[in-house]
This record gives C-alpha cells, sequence and structure tokens, in this order.
C-alpha cells in the first residue's frame, strides 16, 4: 500500500513539475522582446499596441530605415539585442538574412500568409505589401500618352518628364525586382537612361508633390502616398492619377514588407508569436481598417476597400529571396545615380 502511495506521489508531483515548466514557459518574461522596426511607425505602434493588449507580451520599439537597421544588424551580428526586424522592403531583410542571422520560422506560422508573399527558404515572411505605381498629372500628360511599362522611361522621349526617388530604399527594390526580372545588362542600361531622363527628388512623398504642383509630368513611387494624401485633405494629389503597370511588367512589382525572427533571440517563443499574430486574422485586419493603406498578405485576409484588389495588379512573380540590394547599389552607383 506505501508502495502504490509512493508511485502515486511521484507521478503527482511529475505532472505538477511539468505544469509549472508550462506556466513558465507561456508567462511573458518582464523584458519582454525587441522589435527592430523599418516599417511605418504608426502602422507598427498599432500592431504593437494590440498585441501587448491581447498577449501581455511587452514589446520595445526601435525605429529607423531599412537600410539603416538592416546595416546596424548586420554590424551587431549575434550580439544585437533584437528579436524582430520589421521592414518597408525586403531587400534590407535579404542583407540580413545572407549574412546568416534570421531564424527559420515555423511551417504553422509561414502559412497564414500566401506564398507569393514570402520567400521560398521561410527564414521570414512578408506582413504587408505595396505596389509600384506611375502617379502623373492629369493636366500636363494626357492618359493616351501614358508608357505601357516602365521599360518605356529609358526612351529619349521621355527625357524630363518623370521623377523619382533613387536614394530612397523604395525606389531601390523597385529596381531589385528590375534586376531580378530583367537581368543586369537591361537593369544598368535603364538606370544609364535614367540618369539622363529622370529628374531626382528626396523621398516618394516629395515626388508626388511635385507632380501634383506640375514641376513634373510624373513619377515612380508606391501607391499607399495618393491614398493616405486622398485620405486627408489631398492637397498633393488631387491633381494626379494612378497608372498600373500590369501585364507581369517589372513597374507592376509590388514589394513586401518583410517580418522575421533573429537567431540571436533571447526570447525566440515571444518573438514568433509577435510575427504570428501580425500576420494573423487580427493584424492583418489593421491594414484592411487603418490609415496605412498598404496590403494585407494574410490567407483570406482582406484589404482597405478603397485599394485596386492584389489579383487585379497582375504583378510579376519574383522571389523576394533573389532580391539583391548590395548589386542594385552597385549598378545605380555605376550608373551616377547614387
Amino acid at each position: 500500500m506505501n508502495a502504490k502511495l509512493s508511485h502515486l506521489s511521484q507521478t503527482m508531483l511529475c505532472a505538477l513539475a511539468l505544469l509549472s515548466a508550462a506556466d513558465l514557459q507561456a508567462a511573458p518574461s518582464a523584458d519582454g522582446i525587441v522589435v527592430y522596426n523599418a516599417q511605418h511607425e504608426s502602422l507598427t505602434k498599432a500592431w504593437v499596441d494590440a498585441f501587448t493588449q491581447e498577449t501581455g507580451i511587452k514589446v520595445t520599439v526601435r525605429n529607423g530605415g531599412d537600410t539603416e537597421l538592416g546595416n546596424q544588424l548586420v554590424q551587431e551580428s549575434k550580439s544585437s539585442p533584437a528579436d524582430v526586424f520589421l521592414t518597408e522592403n525586403s531587400p534590407s531583410m535579404a542583407l540580413v538574412d545572407n549574412a546568416g542571422l534570421l531564424a527559420p520560422l515555423p511551417k504553422s506560422i509561414l502559412e497564414q500568409v500566401a506564398p507569393d508573399y514570402r520567400p521560398s527558404h521561410g527564414r521570414w515572411m512578408g506582413i504587408a505589401a505595396r505596389s509600384t505605381v506611375f502617379v502623373y498629372n492629369r493636366d500636363k500628360l494626357p492618359a493616351t500618352e501614358l508608357p505601357k511599362s516602365i521599360m518605356d522611361l529609358a526612351k529619349p522621349e521621355w527625357k524630363g518628364r518623370w521623377a523619382a526617388s533613387p536614394t530612397g530604399a523604395d525606389f531601390q527594390a523597385i529596381v531589385s525586382a528590375m534586376l531580378a526580372l530583367k537581368g543586369e545588362t537591361a537593369t544598368l542600361n535603364w538606370l544609364q537612361a535614367m540618369k539622363t531622363n529622370a529628374v531626382a527628388y528626396k523621398g516618394n512623398s516629395t515626388v508626388m508633390k511635385a507632380v501634383n504642383a506640375g514641376q513634373i509630368e510624373s513619377g515612380v513611387i508606391y501607391h499607399y502616398y495618393s491614398f493616405i494624401d486622398q485620405s486627408k485633405t489631398g492637397e498633393n494629389s488631387n491633381n494626379t492619377t494612378l497608372h498600373y503597370f500590369k501585364h507581369q511588367d517589372p513597374g507592376a512589382f509590388v514589394s513586401i514588407s518583410g517580418g522575421g525572427v533573429l537567431a540571436s533571440s533571447k526570447h525566440p517563443e515571444e518573438a514568433q508569436a509577435f510575427l504570428k499574430w501580425v500576420t494573423g486574422v487580427k493584424g492583418q485586419d489593421i491594414l484592411r481598417t487603418g490609415s496605412a493603406f498598404e496590403y494585407a498578405v494574410g490567407v483570406n485576409s482582406a484589404s482597405n476597400a478603397k485599394l485596386t484588389p492584389l489579383k487585379d495588379l497582375d504583378a510579376p512573380k519574383v522571389d523576394a529571396a533573389l532580391l539583391n540590394s548590395k548589386k542594385v547599389v552597385e549598378l545605380m552607383t555605376q550608373a551616377g545615380l547614387l
């Protein structure tokens, strides 16, 4: 009888120990996670606030640009305090991944996002997306004269008629897609023609403002700049229209905003929980209801109703893992744009 009681006591103690371990694992750590954030601050704040409210997991955010934070992570290497990296565009995520600093994500998290919006290797995933567009001033450029392809902007007749922000990570992501789709020679030729034809501004919003004011006929930007302005006063976009190249043109490129967990993270489970929440139903619904006007990429997630549906953009298929920011910078420097 005593032997039976002793065995029962040992069994209960083991069960209690396992339960305590599980409870300890599930409880949020006191210091939480650190997110290096290159996404729009307001969007990430909405995600972080809702995630923390639901899970109790503290999130400390360090904001910066794609290139800035990507290079910082590479420099910090395994000593980085970051648990999660969020980007506006994927080349900076590829930079960090190529340095061997990202951990593989569980299949259960990856499958929350459609395959078109995450790289094939599974070490990071899409959290949102934005479409390349050609913004033009309706009073300066008739719709009948719009270019059929972004590649047409290299032709002599487009000299002095279009603008871009070549130093920005947004535009460099577009060039990275062109490189993947058209190859090095065609991309360098296009960039050299751009040096002659295009007017350089600093920032997509500045490009749009210049087009709206009639300072330049047109420009290459991302779609959401116009939608955000239209949701406010429209004063910087009322004279413009967005042209979508479609037809799987390089100018129809849809750039993926990425999220990944650092392999050196001290809180990998909480970091994964954050990405799971952002790419899940509640996180993606913030894109539908909020003012970021970026596309939702979660499976069966709806984007803001004002946006042209992703399926109608006829974007080219580009494996985000192949986007090469380093090579793009080399080519743009060779062309005299940087």
